[in-house]
């Protein structure tokens, strides 16, 4: 009997650094994530793409990490909640749900704040509408969305 590697290279960014990982093509992304790789601040939550939770950015759009397959990634640029400290908007989108009590179990917070990156990349200063039009993807029980989208319309990248 023969066994047969049914893994493929899969090359692509994240974070802004090269990676190169070898996996089953179809292996879910948010499992390459967190339990190849380490990452453990995409969370599943619904596992089906209901919650948002999982949502990493590819190319700097959304995405749900838990409907995507590794071989998706492929040349793409890949960005995860750990990259959120390596840019002035990433820390002033941090900072600005931790003033405005956005954040109560934080199960849902990964998914939140880079659906919010995206749209503070498109929009820099978005109103109310827009805020909760982006985040409409993503559920959150504990905190209710008010603070959540206060935070995201009062994002500074600069000191006062």
């Amino acid at each position: 009997m023969t066994l047969v590697d049914a893994s493929a290279a899969v090359n692509f960014s994240l974070n802004g650094a090269p990676v190169t990982v070898r996996t089953a093509p179809d292996r879910r992304v948010i499992d390459l994530l967190r339990e190849d790789l380490g990452l453990t601040g995409s969370k599943e939550g619904c596992g089906t793409g209901e919650c948002g939770a999982c949502t990493i950015l590819v190319d700097g759009e959304p995405r749900l990490a838990c409907l995507m397959l590794a071989a998706q990634l492929e040349g793409h640029a890949v960005e995860t909640v750990e990259s959120l400290e390596q840019t002035p908007l990433g820390r002033g989108l941090v900072d600005a749900f931790e003033a405005h009590g956005a954040v109560q179990c934080g199960y849902c917070m990964p998914g939140m704040e880079m659906t919010a990156l995206a749209l503070l990349r498109q929009a820099p200063s978005p109103d109310r509408e827009a805020a909760r039009r982006a985040l409409s993807g993503n559920l959150c029980r504990c905190t209710g969305y008010v603070k959540i989208i206060d935070a995201v319309t009062r994002v500074r990248t600069e000191s006062p």
